[in-house]
């Protein structure tokens, strides 16, 4: 394997061999306690099951699905209410198969995209904590918040809703502790 800064060589055309390896994943103690939850709530709901054979949760947060599934997984396990919410819209199939002159099958059109009926820059989560109505945007890596979901934050800090964006799960549970007064 070529280092960074190394040239290969070919008859055709010479080009840069760079090495795009990803960062080793550490996982966060913030991630070990949501395991360690969850593991505790799997033997209060299977007692007689041995603890052997129980399958360990694992979670990440190096990505929006999985930050997004710890902070939902970890508001239910403390007995509070969470979902996800999806503004994509839904995928309309406008294709079609026929066979031409030839025999051969052909398909014409495009798979399209309506849009959904949910309000624009809706937050990934919404959730009821302690009786407060609580709205969570995932932001992960490079990603912001777009015009639509400053507005929405707006509309939810103006109705007496709290509004959090979560960047890893170590702040999300530092963000829960501090708001809620809880260790």
């Amino acid at each position: 394997m070529k280092k960074e800064g190394q040239h290969h060589f070919s008859t055709t055309r010479i080009f840069q061999v760079k090495d795009k390896k990803k960062p080793t994943y550490r996982k966060p103690v913030a991630v070990k306690y949501l395991e360690e939850l969850a593991l505790e709530a799997k033997k209060k709901k299977y007692p007689s099951i041995p603890i052997l054979y129980l399958a360990v949760p694992k979670y990440r947060d190096d990505s929006a699905n999985n930050l997004t599934r710890c902070i939902i997984d970890f508001l239910r396990l403390k007995s509070h209410q969470a979902e996800r919410i999806s503004t994509t819209g839904r995928p309309v199939d406008r294709t079609k198969t026929f066979i031409d002159v030839l025999g051969h099958q052909r398909t014409i059109g495009r798979i399209e995209w309506i849009k959904g009926n949910g309000t624009n820059g809706s937050a990934d989560i919404s959730a009821t904590i302690a009786g407060k109505s609580v709205k969570i945007e995932v932001k992960t890596g490079r990603d912001f918040q777009s015009k639509a979901q400053i507005e929405y934050q707006k509309s939810i800090i103006s109705a007496g809703g709290l509004y959090v964006i979560a960047k890893d799960f170590t702040s999300f549970l530092s963000w829960y502790n501090l708001q809620f007064n809880k260790p």
